[in-house]
């Protein structure tokens, strides 16, 4: 059974240091008018996209001494496509398109910061699927909810988490099955007030919890006192979803 190899957080992590990969950039968009939006709001494409892999890295990891996915290649575009954005490839090239279409989207009234905040909070969701660790022993993203509601829930987290949604972002009811925001604000809720480490226990889990699985993991990091449907009841009455 794999072992997590966890560092206690310094108070001086520099992540600056660390090489998250070559950062390829290519617009293949360039006639659009989310292309010209882009570069007017992204001046620096490949310094912009490492300094967010490196706030990605720092909410996932305690340093950069533990056990980090080897990346070295990161291939950025701008497509003219239906869709928002979405990561490919597995090990050491990481693929990540972003659709021109959803920026002419979020630039609807000539709002600047609107589209600025929009493209920072869908790369940070994308680059945390570049750098995650993934559940092991239960199937894979396409035949697992469980496998999936990790990975997508993980990195609404780390968007939530690097102020990339705004309060009124968050889904109200659900499940934590859901998958995406409605559980990445829980899981950023349990960071905040179970565990300030708890994304990052909860990324680690992944290598001591086999087959791994939301309770098992909670039960991980939380202790075994820890259930996950206590919680998720907790945090739902804690938000107003539930009333007493």
């Amino acid at each position: 059974m794999a072992t997590a190899c966890v560092q206690q957080p310094g108070k001086n992590v520099d992540w600056k240091a660390y090489n998250v990969g070559k950062i390829i950039f290519e617009d293949q968009a360039k006639e659009t008018e989310g292309s010209k939006i882009y570069a007017k709001i992204i001046k620096d494409p490949e310094t912009y996209i490492a300094e967010q892999a490196r706030d990605v890295l720092a909410t996932l990891y305690f340093s950069p001494a533990d056990s980090i996915p080897p990346v070295e290649n990161i291939y950025y575009t701008l497509e003219d496509v239906d869709g928002i954005s979405a990561k490919d490839g597995e090990g050491k090239d990481a693929y990540v398109f972003y659709s021109t279409q959803h920026i002419e989207h979020s630039f609807a009234g000539s709002n600047v910061e609107k589209v600025l905040f929009e493209t920072r909070g869908v790369l940070l969701h994308e680059l945390t699927h570049v750098y995650q660790l993934s559940p092991q022993g239960i199937g894979g993203y396409d035949d697992d909810r469980v496998y999936w509601c990790f990975i997508e829930g993980m990195a609404d987290a780390v968007r939530v988490a690097n102020g990339g949604f705004l309060p009124e972002d968050r889904p109200k009811g659900g499940n934590y099955m859901d998958g995406y925001r409605t559980t990445g604000f829980f899981l950023n809720w349990l960071k905040d007030n179970k565990d300030p480490d708890f994304l990052r226990k909860f990324n680690a889990s992944t290598l001591a919890v086999i087959p791994w699985s939301f309770n098992g993991a909670i039960k991980h990091v939380l202790g075994e006192q820890a259930d996950i449907d206590e919680l998720w009841y907790e945090y739902q009455v804690a938000v107003g979803d539930i009333k007493l």
